[in-house]
């Protein structure tokens, strides 16, 4: 069995844009940069943690800040690397918990935080999560048929997971188009609350593809401004 990984107090933070990432994910990455590579050398050397974290647009518009990142994130453990001749490294990092940034306490040569853990809470009985958690899968399903972004075998796998927060945060890292929402939903402690906004955001996609649908008619993908 795999041992209880414990949080350190403070961790080195990547920042990237447009990205959430959720316990439990696989995210690759691709490290090239200076800091980062220096970032992944101490990591491996340690604990092997390091967080990600989205860039907040709106404070990103003030040009005093650098890289300002999302207060929530999620810290993941490097369960594989490889490192090529030229220094760069390809590694798949696993979302270990959601943390909340509570100090920055350097920037240089690369971002350090002061973090502190942070807890789901149901927010209601299993069985309404549960049904919960069956309604998304049917709308997932529902928007692969109708030609949505969603993965046969992603899809398949997500049948295998029962537990409605792991659900809710895979499908959630893997299918969610929404940048903002992917972001709401990784701040969303509350796991009853964060399925119900993720099944009304499948909602308005699939609507949207209807919709889509309609008006191209029978016309391709590349001919629908005819239309």
């Amino acid at each position: 069995m795999e041992m209880e990984i414990v949080l350190p107090g403070q961790i080195s933070v990547m920042t990237l844009p447009n990205v959430a990432f959720f316990p439990q994910a696989l995210m690759p990455l691709h490290i090239f940069e200076p800091r980062y590579r220096q970032m992944l050398k101490e990591s491996l050397a340690t604990h092997r943690l390091f967080a990600v974290a989205g860039i907040d647009p709106k404070r990103a518009e003030d040009a005093t800040q650098f890289e300002p990142a999302h207060r929530i994130a999620t810290v993941g453990i490097v369960r594989a690397c490889q490192k090529a001749d030229n220094g760069t490294s390809n590694l798949l990092l696993q979302g270990l918990a959601r943390i909340e940034f509570t100090a920055i306490l350097r920037e240089e040569p690369y971002r350090i935080a002061r973090i502190r853990a942070l807890t789901s809470e149901p927010g209601a009985a299993d069985p309404e999560n549960s049904r919960l958690r069956t309604d998304l899968a049917k709308l997932i399903i529902t928007k692969q048929r109708l030609g949505g972004k969603v993965p046969a075998d992603f899809a398949k796998f997500l049948k295998t997971i029962e537990d409605p927060e792991t659900f809710v945060d895979l499908a959630a890292f893997s299918l969610c188009e929404n940048a903002s929402m992917k972001q709401q939903l990784l701040e969303t402690l509350d796991v009853h609350r964060r399925l119900q906004l993720f099944t009304d955001q499948l909602r308005v996609e699939i609507e949207t593809i209807k919709l889509r649908r309609k008006l191209q008619g029978r016309l391709t993908d590349d001919h629908i401004g005819d239309n």
